[in-house]
């Protein structure tokens, strides 16, 4: 059982922690609403629609995560109980698999994010500053969530090795 209650409470903070995707999506969509309502510069407006982008991106990423992860705690159980020895390979080889995808996000996100600030510097258009300015925000958002969540899976893989999966048979 604490193989069970291991993968459970790692999938209840991960469901935590993907709402941020929808609150930051939510965020990003009411500065595009303020921006089309408020902006009176080229640059204020040319905000509109990038923010939009940004918002629906991160309400997309942030909604399926939550989905995928909630559907995941209701399945634990029943995967559990049909095959302690098969959910335990399956949760280290899953665990396994995210930490590389992890690795490839933390080295292709801030190459997008130094790409977008040499665009600041070498495009002086008010369209291309706020595409920029507006990918590196939404960029740095989900390298929070994600920093968060890479700890907390390489933490739950490291437990995951530590669980005596010959006691949890016998259970």
């Amino acid at each position: 059982m604490e193989l069970l209650k291991l993968a459970i409470e790692w999938a209840k903070a991960e469901v935590f922690s993907t709402r941020f995707f929808i609150f930051f999506a939510i965020l990003f969509l009411i500065a595009s609403v303020g921006f089309w309502q408020l902006g009176k510069t080229d640059l204020a407006k040319a905000y509109i629609i990038p923010t939009l982008v940004a918002g629906i991106l991160l309400l997309i990423i942030g909604s399926g995560l939550n989905y995928t992860n909630i559907q995941r705690v209701n399945q634990f159980e029943k995967d559990f109980n049909s095959d302690v020895s098969t959910f335990y390979q399956s949760e280290i080889e899953r665990s396994e698999s995210t930490l590389k995808e992890y690795s490839v996000v933390f080295k292709v996100i801030p190459f997008l994010i130094i790409i977008a600030a040499l665009l600041i510097l070498f495009v002086n258009t008010p369209t291309w500053r706020a595409i920029s300015i507006t990918t590196i925000a939404m960029l740095i958002v989900i390298l929070l969530v994600d920093g968060t969540a890479h700890s907390r899976i390489e933490s739950y893989h490291k437990e995951l090795k530590l669980v005596d999966i010959h006691n949890e048979i016998k259970k």
